[in-house]
């Protein structure tokens, strides 16, 4: 039982401590064509109990290392899986990315098209608008001056018209004053009085 513990102990740490490499796994048949040779050789020494333990345990150590080969192989393939993975998440987030960009640029360009061209269009109206004010000012003030003009004008008719009526109104005056001396100057030629008396008495 101590040989059994120390082959044990002595096959386990090999595996445990530097696993062997995949190019070079042991060939199974060669400790299963041994084991009888040694069974037959120690069948006086041994009982066969012990002698089949041995065989088991030459299995299971050939066993334990074509798994831990495929385990290495199947390790090997995980983390070639797991990089290939990683680098197909990577550029489909590069891509995202960059369409991401592409849409936001798309977007913006967009939007300042949009904003020159309804700047372009405000300033086109404003000035169609400046431009129809200023000609309705110009009219207005040629109106006004118009307007300004005909008053002008009426007020000198107006003050011709009053003068004239005055003028009227003065040569009247003056026949009235004449008038009036004349026919004096009759009554006292006469010596008779005037029929109407101018309200006097």
């Amino acid at each position: 039982m101590a040989e059994e513990e120390t082959k044990k102990v002595e096959t386990e740490t090999p595996s445990e401590t530097t696993p062997p490499p995949p190019a070079e796994p042991e060939p199974e048949p060669e400790p299963v064509a041994e084991a009888p040779k040694d069974v037959a050789e120690e069948k006086t020494v041994i009982p066969p109990s012990v002698a089949e333990e041995k065989v088991e345990e030459s299995e299971a150590v050939a066993v334990i290392e074509t798994s831990e080969s495929a385990e290495e192989k199947k390790e090997g393939s995980v983390n070639r899986d797991a990089v290939l993975a990683r680098v197909a998440t990577e550029k489909r987030i590069s891509l995202v990315k960059a369409w991401e960009e592409s849409e936001k640029s798309k977007a913006e360009n967009k939007a300042h098209k949009k904003l020159s061209s309804i700047a372009s269009w405000e300033n086109s109206k404003k000035a169609s608008v400046e431009a129809e004010l200023m000609k309705i000012e110009e009219q207005l003030e040629k109106k006004k001056a118009e307007c300004m003009e005909k008053m002008k004008n009426k007020i000198a008719m107006i003050h011709k018209e009053a003068e004239e009526k005055k003028a009227i109104v003065e040569a009247k005056r003056g026949e009235d004053l004449l008038k009036a001396e004349e026919m004096a100057g009759k009554y006292r030629a006469t010596g008779s009085s005037p029929k109407k008396l101018l309200g006097i008495f």
